[in-house]
């Protein structure tokens, strides 16, 4: 298992943990992190990161994807598509990767050749976050044109827009795609999918940063705050809550392993940790170990070393185009706005045909580091000259 952490300070930090067996009357097991490798390949602070079976991926400011071999501890090349800081980064299994970033471009990537499949200009501002259905089939994106997107994967367009009264900077499906909610500031509204409204809104005391289901039913909540609450989605009650960290926490992650549940945190006070979660969520977790980077850290990933992924790649496109989860989806008719299939045609492009793709340090493809740096270098030494 190993800890990944970017930050501020453009470096992706890698912690390789290990359990070590109980000491003769202790019945924890005590976890140690141990420094397994630094990766400096962006050339502004890290903002996203995303981790599937073999690769770690990391978005930037400096508007790159880079590829990071996670069984061969080295750099994979870089993705030099979009054109802004690149906000989300999301893994579909082990085929597919897809990118959000500042440009409003939604980006599909074979994880395999790592070719861009399919571009899409999702919205008119920013795009903030995004979240895969478990299924493979929809994705959900929010933006800063204060609309709340349903996508359907399968055939790469759009399906459906809904207005919403704020900028929303996180969306997330529930573990079993019943439920998904979306956080604009520091509210938190739940939607049902069999409805498609809001059952119910969560408010925290600060903004909030970053959420993750423990359950179908309960949600992790961190924020500009030294604090982690997990909160009942039915009832909207806080279960518990936990200073976790002498600074405002940044990203959140969980996953579950033999024996453990575990939840990990990342704060700007350079500290990454990992805790066990208890079966009864109202009493707070019990710490497993934690690491100083002395950094201040912005995005967080847990890679796990496991042979196979059991969801292997998206839906073919020879699925029916309407799913389930879509008409259950589409029964919110007032609120949703169904594109019309002249916009979506006018934003779906495939790549090769983008109005950005005869640039020369954008592409659709990998471009390794040192090409990307050698580009770099040249058009500051242009620059210099016309100076």
């Amino acid at each position: 298992m190993e800890l990944v952490a970017g930050c501020y300070e453009q470096v992706l930090f890698g912690f390789a943990v290990r359990p070590e067996p109980a000491a003769g009357g202790d019945h924890e097991q005590k976890w140690t992190p141990v420094a397994d490798f630094t990766h400096h390949a962006h050339t502004a602070s890290l903002s996203a990161v995303a981790v599937n079976s073999r690769f770690v991926v990391t978005g930037s400011k400096d508007e790159t994807i880079h590829i990071y071999d996670m069984k061969k501890k080295v750099d994979h090349g870089a993705l030099v598509h979009h054109n802004g800081t690149i906000t989300c980064l999301k893994f579909y299994g082990n085929r597919h990767l897809i990118s959000g970033a500042e440009d409003g471009v939604i980006c599909v990537w074979d994880a395999k050749k790592w070719e861009c499949l399919k571009s899409i200009k999702a919205h008119k501002g920013h795009v903030t976050f995004l979240s895969i259905h478990p299924s493979g089939k929809l994705a959900l994106s929010v933006g800063t044109d204060k609309t709340l997107r349903t996508w359907n994967l399968v055939e790469g367009r759009s399906a459906f827009i809904k207005n919403i009264k704020q900028n929303a900077h996180i969306v997330e499906w529930s573990p079993r795609g019943e439920k998904y909610v979306v956080v604009m500031l520091n509210k938190i509204d739940i939607y049902q999918l069999d409805t498609a409204s809001v059952s119910g809104t969560i408010t925290n005391e600060k903004r909030i940063s970053s959420v993750t289901f423990l359950s179908e039913s309960v949600l992790a909540v961190a924020g500009d705050e030294e604090v982690v609450r997990f909160f009942d989605c039915d009832s909207l009650m806080c279960l518990c809550e936990f200073k976790a960290h002498d600074n405002r926490i940044k990203d959140m992650f969980s996953f579950e392993i033999p024996e453990h549940h575990v939840i990990v945190t990342a704060s700007s006070d350079g500290f990454v940790k990992m805790w066990k979660l208890k079966q009864n969520k109202k009493v707070p977790p019990s710490l497993l170990c934690e690491v100083k980077t002395n950094a201040r850290l912005t995005c967080l990933g847990v890679w796990l070393d496991r042979v196979t992924d059991t969801k292997e790649s998206l839906p073919p496109a020879a699925e029916p185009s309407v799913s389930k989860e879509e008409s259950k989806i589409k029964e919110e008719a007032g609120n949703i706005v169904q594109e019309e299939e002249r916009e979506s045609k006018a934003n779906t492009k495939k790549c090769g045909l983008t109005d950005d793709s005869n640039k020369p340090t954008k592409g659709n493809s990998l471009v390794s580091t040192k090409k990307r740096k050698m580009v770099e270098m040249l058009e500051k030494k242009k620059k210099k000259k016309k100076i």
